[in-house]
């Protein structure tokens, strides 16, 4: 008696394409969304950046607090209460576009505005500031260095900090501390690399360059690095409002064909 086995019949190989799900080009909408999770992301990176960069400046010109007047504060402390917003406001608007909430996307673009004029505001006092350092420097340098001495021991502490600091000696260097120390002695802080139980002498080798010029070229130097970060970032979210705007459109667009 002979058996036949039955044979399986191949199985259909699924066809590569289907006929009947045409390619679908991604809509406008889809790439504003994408573009949305990459702008939360930029938006987080960008407020880190001025919370550090601002407390970066904070703690430089709390160096010479007592040469600087006030507003000179009031830019990177401006930069750092803004980043902290920034991180907020990131969040804020990641909820509105994951939930795709209008009204939540609207609220996002005005805080956007809103953050921009502040960094518009410290980026232009930045800048405003640079222009009066000199005379401020000039003026307070010259009050404080009167009143070196053991009996103003916070003005003391601050020229030697400044002095060894920046590698400098007087206001244009050390010829000016003559009228002070009409022995031809200098603070000791304008030799840094002497030893402490010798005097600081006008025919030792101390610091050649005065303190104003270096102290001006640090402040004005970060008195831009606050303008052109406010400003530059601030652009950058300028963008972030745009893109926004297209979200809550698209958003809008969307419920009023359903």
């Amino acid at each position: 008696m002979f058996f036949c086995r039955a044979r399986a019949l191949p199985s259909p190989v699924p066809p590569l394409f289907d006929e009947y799900a045409p390619y679908k080009r991604p809509s406008i909408e889809e790439h504003v969304t994408i573009g949305r999770g990459w702008d939360h992301v930029g938006l987080s990176i960008s407020g880190l950046a001025l919370l550090v960069i601002g407390a970066i400046i904070q703690d430089v010109y709390s160096d010479y607090t007592d040469f600087l007047h006030g507003k000179f504060f009031a830019g990177p402390i401006l930069l750092i209460i803004v980043g902290i917003i920034v991180f907020v406001v990131a969040f804020f608007g990641c909820c509105g576009a994951v939930k795709e909430n209008h009204c939540m996307i609207i609220t996002y673009s005005v805080f956007l505005l809103i953050i921009f004029g502040l960094e518009l505001a410290g980026g232009i006092t930045g800048y405003v500031l640079k222009q009066d350092v000199q005379s401020m420097l000039e003026d307070s340098l010259n009050t404080t260095s009167q009143r070196y001495g053991p009996a103003n021991k916070d003005i003391t502490n601050a020229w030697d900090i400044m002095q060894n600091d920046l590698g400098c000696c007087g206001i244009q260097g050390a010829e000016d501390w003559k009228e002070l120390f009409p022995n031809g002695s200098l603070p000791h802080s304008c030799c840094p690399n002497l030893a402490l139980n010798y005097d600081c002498t006008l025919s030792l080798t101390h610091s050649t360059k005065g303190c104003l010029p270096s102290l001006q070229a640090t402040i004005e130097h970060y008195a831009l690095v606050l303008g052109g970060v406010g400003i530059g970032i601030g652009v950058v979210q300028l963008i972030g409002v745009i893109f926004a705007c297209c979200l809550a459109k698209s958003i809008r667009k969307e419920y009023e064909t359903v």
